[in-house]
């Protein structure tokens, strides 16, 4: 009895053990999958996290686009030329309270009957025209005048000198009579066709081809785009002088304009830096931007007077007075109080028109300067905005998470500004003390803007020489219209020697 029952106990003690290493084997089994899991789960959550990453930067991306999307021309630096047509850009001008259209008491221009016309047609009554009794020997009882403007006859005029030779039944001697010094060579054009020729190519900014169609077109006479070239460069020669007695005339003045924008000379980009006034236009061509073309124009250097310009940190190595283009951050201030909600912009904007407004009363009442607590008061609300907007985003995060680079770390769009407003307070509100220095650099942006607009045109220089002949001679040109002078007969008096200088 014992036996058999110990005998059963050995066979289910078997058993058991059969099970247990069954349980080991899928406990061990388990435990395997267990860690594949384990493996699975970290290497998912690190997936999770780098998209995670990646979707933040994606945020961050498709925001700094759609904020680039709402730049355009009224608060940002963006040319007017590159607005989209979606949205009509506001322009940073207030109403002023007139009507549209003219105003009362505008002198108006309307063309005039001329006393002494160049032609005289008169149109006879040959019969009544009632009873068509003929009228040819009645005297005409009254007269009324009408005038056209018409345009001459479309040809050129071809000159031809001949020069005589008599031989001298004294001495023996041959006598030819001279030509004039300004017919130099067999067939030539004169000096006003080269004057008009060169008037459309460096003024009106009409491409080579074009000029030379239109000459032909006009005048019945085409010429080459080669010999258009040849008289450009003759005038660019001519001009030399003057571009130093603009650079010596610019370092005279009080407050000067300065601006610089790209240019394709080539297949390269250069810049044509511009400093200007409300006289005196100055273009430069050079291959770089900053410091090294401001000391090779040799201007700023010996300029004790005030700098107006855009804030580009180049201009700040000489020691001259600077004063920045508040226009430049009444669009940036715009761009901040629209698109990022900075209350603290919108403020700033409306104190700096504020000033602008206070100044021009002044000026109008012959005032030189703002009474002393109305100054005070204006710059003492200039700096409670700015701390303002530094509370506002003293603890705004960097604006882009990327990895550390060297260098200073990226700042927002408002700390930038802020930092430039702070910075550069003095540069800033310079108008706001000095009646002489104006409120924006625009002086300087339309005189740069021809550039532009050439450059779109023609789309680059195809050589240095041809760059730097449209410069010299657009800063001639410009200076001239600038000061009221007839462009052709400035352009012509180049031609014959006797070359008309502007007033520096």
């Amino acid at each position: 009895m014992i036996e058999e029952e110990l005998l059963h106990l050995r066979q289910e003690n078997a058993l058991l053990r059969e099970v247990v290493d069954q349980q080991r084997e899928t406990i061990a089994l388990q435990q395997e999958r267990l860690r594949l899991q384990d493996a699975q789960l970290m290497k998912s959550q690190a997936i999770i996290e780098h998209l995670e990453q990646q979707l933040e930067a994606l945020k961050r991306d498709v925001e700094r686009l759609q904020k680039q999307l709402k730049k355009d021309s009224h608060n940002s630096h963006l040319p007017p030329s590159s607005d989209r047509f979606h949205r009509q850009p506001k322009s940073l001008r207030s109403k002023s309270g007139r009507a549209s259209g003219v105003q009362s008491g505008h002198q108006g221009h309307t063309l005039m009957l001329i006393d002494q016309p160049d032609q005289v047609i008169v149109h006879t009554v040959d019969h009544c025209h009632h009873c068509l009794t003929p009228l040819h020997h009645a005297p005409a009882l009254a007269l009324e005048r009408r005038q056209i403007i018409d345009l001459p006859t479309k040809r050129a005029v071809v000159i031809e000198h001949q020069s005589q030779a008599k031989w001298c039944p004294s001495c023996q001697s041959l006598s030819q009579a001279p030509f004039p010094s300004s017919v130099r060579a067999q067939v030539q054009y004169s000096d006003a066709f080269a004057a008009l020729a060169v008037y459309l190519v460096q003024y009106q900014l009409l491409p080579y081809e074009r000029s030379c169609e239109l000459l032909h077109d006009v005048f019945g006479h085409a010429m080459s785009p080669g010999t258009l070239t040849t008289l450009i460069q003759r005038c660019a020669k001519q001009l030399e002088p003057v571009e130093i007695l603009l650079r010596e005339a610019l370092c005279a003045q009080k407050v000067i304009h300065q601006d610089e924008t790209g240019c394709h000379v080539g297949k390269h980009n250069w810049w044509v830096h511009v400093t200007c006034t409300a006289q005196l236009t100055w273009y430069v061509i050079h291959a770089k931007r900053g410091a090294t073309a401001l000391h090779d124009m040799n201007l700023l250097a010996h300029f004790i007077g005030v700098s107006v310009h855009d804030g580009w940190k180049s201009y700040r190595q000489f020691a001259c007075g600077h004063a920045l283009c508040n226009v430049h951050h009444l669009r940036e201030l715009t761009c901040l109080a629209e698109d990022w909600n900075q209350a603290w912009a919108a403020e700033m904007k409306e104190l700096l028109l504020q000033m602008k407004a206070h100044v021009e009363d002044a000026k109008a009442s012959g005032q030189a300067t703002l009474p002393a607590r109305l100054y005070r008061c204006l710059r003492n609300q200039y700096s409670a905005i700015v701390l303002k907007g530094y509370q506002a985003n003293m603890l705004d995060p960097p604006a882009e998470m990327s990895p550390p680079k060297r260098g200073r770390p990226k700042q927002s769009v408002a700390l930038n500004l802020l930092d430039r407003l702070c910075q550069q307070e003095e540069a800033v509100l310079t108008f706001l003390y000095d009646f002489a220095v104006p409120f924006d650099n625009s002086q300087a942006e339309r005189d740069v803007r021809m550039i532009k607009v050439q450059q779109k045109v023609s789309g680059c220089f195809r050589s240095i020489a041809g760059a730097q002949a449209f410069c010299r001679i657009r800063s001639y040109l410009s200076t001239m219209r600038k000061q009221g002078q007839p462009l052709l007969a400035a352009l012509e008096s180049t031609f014959t020697g006797e070359l008309v200088l502007p007033a520096f």
